[in-house]
């Protein structure tokens, strides 16, 4: 009993750590009036609690804990932290590391930070599924764990869906960013299922 206590408990750096950014962020977002901001760190907290929630059973070993938790981070600073007007693709009313592309050929910030997102979101639902079905690691189990990724991505940009019909002065983007962010959840995951795969061979 003693040592399943210990695997459920989280490691005190990764709650310094994720505690840490989100009270920082959370008070930058404030000062700024970014309101918008303001409600994805509310869902962040739901979040946090639902992946918690989840490790009492999951157990998520600490390398996924420790990517959920960057991922956290990630998302945080893009909406919080200012850049250079010149560096920002205009989507919205904030130049923040979310509107960084540093080059015309390359990938935006947040199609960066979609891809890790549901990349680490795949391998949390691989163990989580694992762990509740104890099932085999084998090719099932990997498409099934990224499909649970993709599915995560599309639930994200439901949300961020509602955002934009609340919150009049946004910067979620039109149509065409929600299909880059979705390529981008779909790469993570299926790059995931892919990674899980060769590791289980």
């Amino acid at each position: 009993m003693v040592e399943l206590r210990r695997r459920r408990s989280l490691p005190p750096g990764i709650v310094f750590f994720t505690a840490s950014y989100m009270v920082v962020c959370s008070a930058m977002a404030l000062r700024q009036g970014n309101l918008e901001f303001l409600a994805y760190a509310g869902s962040m907290v739901v979040f946090i609690a639902i992946v918690l929630a989840l490790h009492t059973h999951a157990r998520f070993n600490n390398a996924t804990l420790w990517m959920l938790s960057a991922w956290g981070a990630l998302h945080m600073l893009g909406g919080t932290v200012p850049i250079p007007e010149a560096y920002a693709e205009a989507e919205g009313p904030r130049a923040v590391l979310y509107t960084l592309r540093l080059h015309p050929w390359l990938p935006r910030y947040d199609q960066i930070v979609h891809f890790y997102g549901f990349f680490a979101a795949t391998f949390a639902a691989w163990e989580a599924l694992r762990r509740a079905l104890h099932a085999r690691p084998g090719l099932g189990l990997c498409i099934a764990a990224a499909l649970i990724g993709m599915g995560l991505g599309a639930l994200n940009e439901t949300l961020e869906f509602f955002i934009t019909r609340v919150i009049e002065d946004h910067g979620v983007g039109g149509y065409e960013n929600t299909g880059w962010d979705l390529v981008a959840n779909a790469a993570g995951a299926i790059t995931a299922g892919v990674l899980l795969l060769n590791r289980t061979k």
